[in-house]
């Protein structure tokens, strides 16, 4: 995406296309892994902050990562598997990247099928991730009602920076689901810039929601400001 946008590259191979949308199908699932995983872990460790090291040991971690890594795998195979057998009518992909069903589209098949396919199993990953998410929160909500009001304080900060990237995350992908299910006919173009939003959107918001909350970085960032405005202040003088 990134040559088709900056170095004007618009050509790719078979092959290689088909790696490019197993790795971007693959890297939007563990996105939603991840989310989930990072919202049980906030919940363990407001709950039960003496026994978290206990509860979430190193080994445990590392299985949990292989599982999902193995899980997601699994659920991303079957895009290139109901591909690989279908005859190709066209060589040319009106995505800025390949994608399931941008490839699917250069087929001489009815892909209503094969897109309801996928629909389903993205709605159930989308269903299961973001009902765990809010569930561990609903449990962090009861924990903070038990909680003093620093303690309140201190949750909210911690759990602030991960609510914002999985909105970021989620709401593209809710909005385009929506329209679609009410029948709302989207452009090419809009549906390129729900799926870049949901791919740049929590990159780009990441390094400075988990920065700032940073005491070190905080302060640079002020000295840096406030250096700024006192050599403005001097030359206007």
């Amino acid at each position: 995406m990134i040559g088709i946008l900056v170095g004007g590259v618009n050509t790719i191979s078979y092959v290689p296309c088909f790696i490019q949308m197993f790795a971007f199908h693959l890297g939007g699932v563990m996105e939603m892994f991840s989310l989930s995983v990072m919202a049980f872990d906030r919940l363990v460790a407001i709950s039960y902050p003496f026994q978290y090291h206990s509860f979430l040991t190193n080994a445990r971690t590392l299985v949990l990562a292989y599982f999902l890594w193995i899980l997601a795998c699994c659920f991303v195979a079957v895009l290139p598997a109901s591909l690989v057998p279908l005859p190709h009518c066209s060589s040319t992909l009106k995505y800025t990247f390949c994608d399931y069903a941008a490839i699917m589209r250069t087929t001489c098949v009815d892909p209503t099928y094969y897109f309801g396919m996928v629909t389903i199993i993205l709605f159930f990953i989308l269903f299961l991730t973001f009902c765990f998410i809010c569930l561990s929160y609903l449990g962090i909500i009861y924990f903070v009602k038990l909680s003093s009001s620093s303690d309140k304080k201190k949750i909210g900060t911690t759990c602030l920076s991960h609510l914002i990237v999985v909105a970021c995350y989620y709401c593209p992908l809710f909005i385009r689901i929506v329209l679609t299910r009410l029948g709302v006919e989207l452009t090419l173009e809009a549906r390129h810039g729900l799926m870049i939003g949901a791919i740049l959107g929590p990159s780009l918001v990441n390094p400075f929601v988990y920065c700032l909350r940073t005491k070190e970085i905080r302060y640079k960032i002020f000295k840096i400001f406030s250096k700024v405005e006192t050599s403005q202040g001097r030359e206007s003088w």
